[in-house]
């Protein structure tokens, strides 16, 4: 019996339905096909799928194994490129990390590291477009748009004279919110009251800073300022401070003590910082007077000094000082200024904030991940000369031996020896190696190992600025350098460091493998490569690294700079030093993410 030919309608809905089904996946796949080989989607899917392979973390053993290879020289390719979008990640300062954490006392806003293992292994790519930087000091009044394209706080604050685009540039006219027209009238206000001029400050710190015009304006001033600012809602103002060269860095006040040592600071300013002073019981004000200098400044602009609706805020505020003894040197309009006492404070006391004295166990100058504490560090607990007034005007301390230099045994000997040592190698630098310090392409340097800041004293007449870096693990001798008149912060090099990436021409490392090692041991507490892929990170394209170490690990860093894409050169070291180092100078070389890696 033949088949009956039924019309299409008449056919089995079922095969029907099952045709239409295999067809459509066929032409689906055929469709897919063309436009991840002959369109844009493919490299976006690309590029998605590569950061969600750098990104992954679960797979350590994967992330071992080629930190191995690369510490073998057995990694013939360059570590991969980060994803497009992590052009300004901080490791340290991950919004989308560290939003789920307590807002208590801005705790989420603080440092807060991923593990090693929970880190992606690549190199961060500079931004579309990117320009090596506008040279010193044509760069304190502008900078190239392309290299941080972030138009948010020139939108919302140009009219307060923070900063504006003006066709291929920002430019910087130096106001602020307390000070619109320009930081130079205002500093000059505060010059009626506090000895701006003439070498008796030296050392300030600018809390909540912007975009860092007032620490910049202070500069011509004699002034070193160390700016500071979380990352907030106004995207990248401290990236913008480092890239016009003026000296800031990353820093939340919430839970813990500030990374600086006691009574480092000639004068602190506030300028609408919005910092609650009087908070849990004055903790925040506590703080800042551990950091002041007896003899020291301080002054608060802004909210809520005479401000409207903040009467009890404002009362509060002056109730604190007077608990603490500070001098009332003037308030003008929504200006305080005022002076510590040169001893110690006068608690005990009746004070409506229970303000007590620290007792004898306290150090004050532990300040690496060192919970605040509600209590008011003494001078007595401090050994040494370090007040304003008793300590050498600037020039002459940067060459005086600090008495807190009894920090370490021998101190006045060593810091002797390590000023004439560092001033024999910066020649040697200079003449022999053909470093660009003294030349405007070097602005912004840090020494990651810096014991008594020697080698920021030997760069003092070259246009730099240098963040001296002690290792936490180290003797605390940040002290030391701040009683110099130079700068710095603890630092734990097995942590990223608080700093947007592409902020510093050049970085400088005696002793790298010691940032490591466990104190006294072998072992390390870290990889060489994570350390060298976060050095990568800070330095800007075409900069410079300085190493010095033993030849054995010398080798194993070149075998590292090939994979981070650094050319690297070993010298000699200058004649006159002894022992087996010897000095790797490496560039970073200035490389692009290709169209495909986007």
């Amino acid at each position: 019996m033949g088949h009956l030919n039924l019309p299409a309608s008449k056919r089995n809905p079922r095969q029907w339905k099952l045709l239409d089904i295999i067809s459509t996946i066929f032409f689906g796949l055929v469709l897919l096909f063309f436009l991840l080989v002959f369109t844009p989607l493919g490299d976006s899917l690309a590029a998605s799928g590569r950061q969600a392979l750098l990104l992954s973390t679960s797979d350590p053993g994967q992330r071992h194994r080629l930190v191995a290879l690369v510490e073998l020289g057995h990694h013939h390719q360059p570590i991969e490129a980060c994803p497009a979008d992590s052009v300004d990640h901080m490791p340290c300062e991950d919004p989308r990390r560290n939003s789920q954490l307590s807002r208590e006392m801005n705790f989420y806003r603080e440092r807060q590291c991923p593990l090693p293992d929970e880190m992606p292994l690549c190199l961060i790519p500079p931004p579309p477009g990117y320009k090596i930087p506008v040279r010193w000091p044509e760069s304190l009044h502008m900078i190239w748009h392309s290299n941080m394209p972030h138009n948010k706080i020139a939108d919302r604050k140009g009219h307060q004279g923070w900063m504006k685009e003006q066709g291929p540039y920002f430019i910087f006219p130096g106001g602020g919110t307390m000070f619109p027209d320009g930081a130079a009238p205002y500093i000059e206000k505060l010059g009626q009251y506090i000895p701006i001029s003439g070498g008796t400050l030296r050392t300030a710190l600018d809390m909540g800073c912007g975009v860092a015009s007032f620490g910049g304006s202070l500069l011509s001033e004699g002034l070193l300022t160390l700016s500071f600012a979380p990352r907030d809602s106004h995207k990248a103002q401290i990236q913008f401070a480092l890239e016009r060269g003026i000296p800031a860095f990353v820093l939340m006040l919430g839970t813990r003590r500030l990374p600086f040592p006691a009574f480092a600071f000639d004068f602190i300013h506030c300028s609408r910082c919005l910092i609650p002073f009087t908070a849990y019981n004055a903790t925040y004000f506590i703080e800042v007077d551990r950091l002041l200098r007896p003899g020291g400044y301080l002054v608060i602009s802004g909210p809520p000094v005479q401000w409207a609706k903040q009467d009890k805020e404002w009362a509060d505020l002056q109730a604190v000082a007077r608990a603490l003894c500070y001098e009332l040197i003037a308030v003008d309009g929504n200006t305080v200024i005022w002076k510590k006492s040169d001893g110690d404070s006068c608690l005990p006391n009746q004070n409506e904030f229970g303000l007590e004295l620290c007792d004898e166990s306290n150090d004050p100058s532990n300040a690496w991940y060192f919970k605040l504490k509600r209590c008011v560090t003494t001078t007595s607990s401090v050994n040494g000369e370090y007040a304003v007034g008793t300590i050498p005007k600037w020039p002459d301390r940067l060459k005086r031996a600090p008495s807190r230099d009894l920090v370490v045994k021998n101190g006045i000997d060593l810091f002797e020896a390590d000023t004439r040592r560092w001033a024999r190698r910066v020649a040697y630098y200079k003449n022999t190696l053909n470093l660009k310090l003294g030349t405007p392409a070097m602005r912004n340097v840090m020494d990651m190992n810096a014991f008594f800041g020697g080698f920021a004293a030997a760069l003092i007449s070259d246009p730099v600025w240098v963040m001296n870096v002690v290792p936490a693990r180290k003797p605390l001798t940040l002290s030391v350098i701040y009683d110099r008149g130079l700068i710095g912060v603890y630092h734990d090099w097995c942590e990223p460091f608080s700093t947007y990436p592409r902020t510093y021409d050049l970085i400088h490392v005696a002793g790298i493998e010691s940032l490591i090692k466990l104190p006294g041991s072998s072992k390390s507490r870290c990889t060489l490569v994570d350390l060298m892929v976060e050095i990568d990170r800070m330095l800007r394209p075409e900069g410079t690294v300085v190493i010095r170490d033993s030849p054995e690990v010398l080798d194993k860093v070149t075998r590292i700079a090939h994979a981070v894409r650094w050319r690297a050169t070993i010298y000699d070291k200058e004649p006159e030093s002894h022992g087996r180092e010897k000095i790797l100078v490496a560039t970073k070389t200035f490389w692009q993410l290709t169209s495909a890696s986007h």
